[in-house]
């Protein structure tokens, strides 16, 4: 059936795609579908298994989230009495025909989101789920390149700026500072600057909670292929200030130099990550945790979504792990949800939303679901 899918998905029309992904899961196939594992004392539960292609979740008012997608090219708007999240999701599409709309982001009451080479808005979604306005481009002629890393995570920092990764147009290339970077602009897409380089693909970006100045910054970042399963490892980095570089195509991991274009530099020039969460893990989506329905040593980590790896000889990844903190710095992580089952995947996960009771939202992308994690108990 996953084979059947993805068919669907890289040789349909996003439209029909979409229309054919959603019709497969109002059969109820994919309750059917055996969910990731939890730690003792959690609970997963599937708020909704109507949005096909899950990637990026922005939180609306309380009880409302906006969902992008890749192949689907449909924004999704999922809603669900906050009080009683038990019940059953609603699901609208609130835009389609986009071009990789894979990055959402809401703010000041409308919807921004990624189109590989724009951006676009929908004004006062919230109050406009079920006859959503036009789409209205507010940047566009971003960088591009065919290529791999197209697909974009965007996100509003707390100097009011629209944060806007680059992907680099390729596995492993010269990109100089016109791709592989991370950019930001005023919300009406004016003012853009470039604030970091050397990042071969991130896609996922966020600040602590509460955060008043936009730095530190905590971006993941995916490591290169094709150099073996154990090397080199996908990255947690953090941006202190404008300009930073973080090696590659020249170095990885902080101190592994790519044996192609590594050769008279050192990594020592560069920004290394302060943590490394393993090789190929694809590490995407991430969010301080500073709920209290967690357990206490959780609180104030950063939970981060692996989608899960393509091209190691033994799966890894597939999992959405805490990254403990002490004095800022990682000391360690904690998997909070295991979406491997030996060796076959049961979910993808590609983003993490803590929500303002303590639970976290979970897209899952293979299946088309959004997971609510909660915790009670140890038993």
């Amino acid at each position: 059936m996953e084979r059947l899918l993805s068919k669907i998905r890289s040789v349909l029309p996003h439209r029909l795609a979409a229309a054919l992904l959603a019709a497969c899961c109002a059969t109820g196939m994919a309750q059917a579908r055996p969910l990731p594992s939890v730690p003792p004392g959690f609970t997963l539960n599937v708020l909704s298994d109507q949005v096909p292609g899950a990637r990026e979740i922005a939180l609306g008012p309380p009880g409302l989230a906006f969902v992008g997608t890749l192949s689907e090219g449909v924004v999704y708007a999922v809603s669900w009495d906050a009080a009683q999240p038990e019940k059953p999701a609603r699901v609208r599409i609130i835009a389609r025909d986009l071009d990789a709309p894979a990055g959402v982001a809401f703010h000041d009451g409308d919807l921004f989101v990624s189109a590989t080479t724009r951006i676009v808005r929908l004004r006062d979604i919230a109050h406009h789920l079920d006859s959503p306005p036009a789409p209205e481009v507010v940047a566009d002629h971003l960088p591009w390149k065919e290529g791999d890393h197209y697909w974009k995570f965007i996100a509003f920092g707390p100097d009011g700026k629209l944060y806007v990764p680059i992907g680099s147009p390729c596995n492993i290339c010269e990109t100089g500072h016109d791709f592989g970077k991370l950019m930001r602009m005023n919300a009406d897409g004016t003012e853009r600057e470039d604030i970091a380089f050397g990042l071969r693909n991130s896609v996922g970006l966020t600040w602590p909670v509460g955060a008043t100045a936009p730095f530190p910054l905590y971006l993941t970042d995916n490591g290169r292929d094709w150099m073996g399963d154990t090397k080199p490892s996908d990255e947690l980095n953090r941006l202190d200030r404008p300009g930073q570089d973080f090696g590659f195509p020249h170095c990885h991991q902080g101190d592994l130099p790519d044996p192609e274009f590594g050769a008279g530099h050192s990594c020592a020039d560069y920004t290394a990550p302060i943590f490394l969460l393993g090789p190929h893990v694809a590490a995407l989506g991430l969010r301080f945790y500073e709920g209290s329905m967690l357990p206490p040593a959780l609180r104030g980590s950063l939970i981060v979504a692996e989608h899960g790896s393509w091209n190691s000889s033994t799966p890894v990844g597939y999992r959405v792990v805490a990254v403990t903190m002490q004095g800022g710095k990682p000391v360690g992580e904690n998997v909070l949800l295991n979406g491997l089952s030996e060796r076959t995947p049961l979910a993808r996960p590609a983003d993490v939303q803590p929500l303002p009771d303590g639970s976290v939202l979970i897209s899952d992308e293979m299946h088309g679901r959004l997971f609510r994690l909660t915790y009670t108990q140890a038993r």
